[in-house]
């Protein structure tokens, strides 16, 4: 199918507009199709952006030093309430025949206040360990693996801190 001396005098008898018409349609149709290309490759550079910011090298490395910093700050909860507790088990122990009414009136306050300070300190690592644990269940994270830590970790970080609770 070969193209005739008549398709040629056809087209330039219409003259040179049916022939920019062609060619700037033809651009259109051609931009447009680019343009729909670019948007469905968006999609995947975006896909492939979003998997490297949450799971490429350093934003591991920021997640491992949330949990990290998180687990040094809740042990250090335990470690406090640990204290309080000691401290007013050595107060009751020093008052064991008094009732409370009896003791001197420092003792009582400093009693209420480390009693109102360890309630402070429990509810503050119940909200961390809810944190933790909130963030810890959303992914399988691979530093929590015994085989899989950082150079220089000596044991996985715990899966789940128990929160406090008051009987």
């Amino acid at each position: 199918m070969g193209q005739k001396w008549q398709d040629y005098k056809r087209a330039a008898e219409r003259g040179p507009m049916a022939i920019a018409v062609k060619v700037i349609l033809s651009i259109f149709v051609f931009g447009v199709l680019i343009s729909v290309i670019g948007y469905g490759l968006g999609w995947f550079g975006e896909t492939a952006r979003v998997t490297q910011e949450e799971f490429g090298p350093r934003a591991m490395l920021e997640k491992y030093e949330w949990f990290k910093d998180a687990a040094a700050q809740l042990e250090k909860k335990q470690a406090d309430i640990a204290v309080y507790d000691g401290r007013m088990t050595a107060m009751n122990g020093t008052y064991k025949d008094l009732v409370r009414q009896k003791w001197p009136r420092e003792d009582r306050e400093q009693y209420n206040v480390w009693s109102s300070e360890v309630a402070g300190v429990k509810a503050s690592y119940n909200s961390l360990a809810a944190e933790y644990n909130a963030q810890m269940v959303k992914f399988n994270w691979r530093f929590t693996n015994v085989g899989e830590l950082p150079k220089g970790a000596e044991q996985p970080l715990l899966r789940e801190f128990k929160p406090y609770t008051t009987q």
